[in-house]
């Protein structure tokens, strides 16, 4: 991996360089992203339902900790692997919050009263796609790995915040309503994932096309894999329970994460074209 540099217009009419606050989309990108995503899946349940700290009580927790990593990634000036990755588990915890409240409302059982599955995954993708649009009204780079500049940053953070919701919505939609579950919910993804990861090697197509789709779809991915971990044995999981997988899940996001400051504290800089 690259610690890469932008090069802005200076003061002067020069050009000074600035570092990239996002990292580039490598095997380990998303190796980090499905970990943090599969955590974000366990953390939540572990807090909701095994502590029993009730929906109301983890939503405002999970808010509180995604608007101080938001606010300290965007005031950063750099790219910092485990303040990105805080992010990226921040917006998967609230996401499965919002999606949660808008498919099933705050009722139980026959008390629910959320729009159903379904049409959360279709109102969350025409949400997606009018953040989209705005993103290219203001003339902003779609490519992800050479956004600078606070207003691309903030576009390309709520796009994640409504993919990993998305996601959520999908991954729940899969599961439950279409008669997989779990297990194959997570074999269909994969399967998505790979005839996706064959058209980038194998033909011309965008790769900023390509990245928005796996972005969404390692979400479920990564729930159906929470659901692996910690259902029991009786439910077709590995039995570890949410406390167990979670402290897992935790282990490998950190050792990733350091791997990743190892690499980026190795590497030099390189400038990215002018937007």
């Amino acid at each position: 991996m690259i610690v890469a540099a932008a090069a802005l217009s200076a003061p002067d009419g020069g050009t000074a360089p600035v570092l990239r606050k996002l990292p580039q989309v490598t095997a380990l990108f998303w190796a980090l992203k499905t970990v943090a995503v599969t955590l974000g899946e366990t953390a939540g349940d572990l807090l909701g339902i095994s502590f029993g700290l009730g929906y109301a009580t983890t939503a405002v927790a999970f808010a509180a900790f995604f608007l101080v990593v938001i606010v300290a990634q965007v005031r950063s000036s750099r790219f910092r692997p485990a303040l990105y990755w805080a992010v990226v588990l921040a917006t998967s915890l609230v996401g499965t919050e919002i999606s949660d409240f808008l498919n099933r409302g705050f009722g139980h059982g026959s008390a629910q009263h959320g729009i159903g599955y379904g049409w959360g995954a279709t109102l969350l993708t025409a949400v997606l796609g009018l953040v989209f649009l705005v993103w290219w009204r203001t003339g902003q780079t779609y490519d992800v790995e050479n956004i600078i500049g606070r207003t691309g940053e903030v576009l390309y953070w709520t796009a994640i915040l409504v993919s990993n919701t998305l996601g959520t919505s999908t991954g729940d939609w899969l599961a439950d309503e279409t008669g997989l579950g779990f297990r194959g919910a997570f074999a269909l993804i994969a399967l998505v994932l790979l005839l996706i990861l064959a058209v980038h090697y194998l033909t011309s197509v965008n790769s900023v096309f390509l990245f928005w789709p796996a972005f969404v779809l390692t979400r479920p991915l990564g729930a159906a894999g929470g659901d692996a971990l910690t259902k029991s044995a009786e439910q077709g999981g590995l039995g570890w329970g949410t406390a167990g997988g979670s402290v897992v899940l935790t282990a490998l996001l950190v050792l990733l994460i350091a791997y990743q400051t190892r690499d980026v504290g190795r590497r030099t800089l390189s400038t990215a074209p002018l937007q």
